[in-house]
């Protein structure tokens, strides 16, 4: 058995001109043998000092492939008798046949539901029109750099231990202070929860408030991220209709709701603010079916005709909105730091649970927010971008009237980083979508918002990140697209 083992070994080498030292690379030739059964379990092994000899190295370079090989069970010394394959294969099956994609492992319900929602992906090396997506030439860098190089300095247990799960105690107290001023929303820090951007945010209410068959009103047309997460947590969707007028909150089709997703500040994609009344009638109709209202403010801090409309769960004495706002637009979509304001009873319940998801962000970029808002670089960066999204608008607006006024309606509106463009004819938006892409320009459109009923057709459009150049270099493409497919 010792003499067909040297055989075997014959085709081992070692190469002098690698990088990887001699003894991984034994180490790793007989590991591979062994698994692959080219050597087989109860095997002797050839001698260190034989190896050495055949492979012309030094005996101590053998002798420490075989201690790691020792180590890890692939063989075993017997005293007197040399050193054995363990039998470490005796109770492995030769290697089954791959079986066909349909017999393939599958995934969980729940998996198969979140791999099947994704977000629309964004084309890299093309014109960008997504939505959602904010400026980030006029960050203030230089300021953000000294700030987090002096946090990454610091050895402040707070910032580098398992302190709060819920956030950095410095942010959770100034976001708390701030929201109140900015959103006209009153808490305290023990309510804020902070978490790796808006998409966790959702993804964490859905898990911790929502039990599979749960009705959940979502707003149709919404935001894909949100029906993504309330049905990864197998709640079932009820279309909560809205138009450009409003939220048709008296349909006596909708069930009683577990929860109920809105964004008042900005409708998702229409762009539309809820009125009071219908603020105060969704409250009442939380208190009355003991649901949660879900208030995703993604744009809120963004109006640019008078203050920015104050929150909807400022309005809320009985404590049933949950709130969810983002960094993400206001600094930089890299940050992925977003937070909740729960109600007060909700507190050490999401407390715990972003302990289990590990949905926290870093405590170092969370300092450095902190720093950066309470410096009052924040609010200066925030009014800047105000001014200068406004007249991006303006200029956007535009020039879609001068270029584009054969095939969209495109209005200005107060607030929002994205204008909703409405067809002049009756297009299919995947139809525009791909035609654009290949103008060299990635579009979005509003079709993907809809869940329930029968689809508008239009494209949402997003402008904010754009410089007046880049600006009609995409609307040109975008014409350049719509006379392609008038011509196909």
């Amino acid at each position: 058995m010792a003499d067909h083992m040297r055989l075997s070994l014959d085709i081992m080498s070692v190469d002098r001109q690698s990088a990887e030292p001699m003894h991984r690379q034994i180490y790793s030739a007989l590991r591979r043998y062994i698994l692959e059964g080219q050597i087989q379990a109860q095997t002797l092994l050839p001698s260190t000092r034989s190896l050495a000899e055949d492979l012309k190295v030094g005996r101590n370079t053998v002798i420490a492939a075989y201690d790691q090989l020792l180590s890890e069970g692939f063989i075993e010394a017997r005293g007197g008798s040399g050193t054995w394959v363990a039998p470490i294969q005796q109770n492995r099956g030769a290697a089954a046949p791959s079986k066909p994609a349909c017999n393939a492992r599958r995934l969980s319900r729940r998996g198969q539901t979140i791999v099947n929602g994704p977000q629309p992906p964004r084309n890299a090396g093309v014109i960008n029109f997504h939505p959602g997506v904010p400026e980030t030439d006029s960050f203030p860098f230089s300021i953000w750099s000294s700030l987090l190089v002096r946090n990454s300095r610091s050895r402040d247990e707070a910032l580098l231990g398992y302190i709060s799960f819920a956030g950095h105690a410095g942010l959770r107290q100034t976001i708390a202070s701030n929201i109140s001023l900015s959103r006209g929303i009153n808490c305290t820090a023990d309510q804020v929860v902070v978490v790796t951007g808006a998409q966790a945010a959702l993804d964490l209410v859905a898990r911790v408030l929502a039990d599979e068959g749960d009705d959940v009103w979502m707003e149709e047309p919404g935001y894909l991220g949100a029906k993504s997460a309330f049905l990864a947590a197998g709640a079932q969707l009820a279309p909560l209709k809205v138009d450009r007028r409003g939220w048709n909150l008296s349909d006596p089709d909708l069930p009683s709701p577990r929860l109920i997703y809105v964004t008042p500040s900005c409708q998702w994609p229409f762009g539309t603010i809820m009125r009071i009344e219908e603020r105060l009638q969704l409250l009442d109709i939380a208190e009355r079916s003991g649901a949660w209202i879900v208030e995703d403010d993604y744009d809120g801090e963004y109006r640019f005709r008078g203050r920015p409309v104050p929150a909807l769960r400022g309005l809320d004495h009985t404590d049933r909105v949950v709130y969810i706002g983002s960094f993400g637009k206001t600094l930089i979509p890299a940050l992925r730091i977003g937070y909740l304001i729960v109600p007060r009873e909700l507190s050490e319940s999401f407390d715990r649970a972003v302990s289990i998801t590990g949905q926290f962000a870093p405590l170092l970029l969370q300092a450095t927010v902190n720093d950066f808002i309470k410096q009052g670089y924040f609010a200066t960066h925030l009014k800047r971008m105000r001014r200068l999204y406004a007249r991006r608008q303006a200029n956007f607006v535009k020039l879609c009237e001068d270029h584009l006024g054969d095939w969209i309606t495109v209005r200005e509106n107060d607030s929002g980083m994205q204008l909703l463009a409405s067809f002049r004819r009756p297009f299919k938006d995947s139809d525009v979508v791909a035609a654009a892409l290949r103008e060299g320009l990635d579009v979005q459109g509003i079709s993907i918002n809809y869940h329930s009923t029968e689809p508008e057709h239009g494209l949402l459009l997003g402008y904010a990140a754009m410089d007046d150049r880049q600006i009609l270099r995409a609307v040109l493409a975008l014409r350049a697209a719509f006379m392609r497919l008038e011509r196909s």
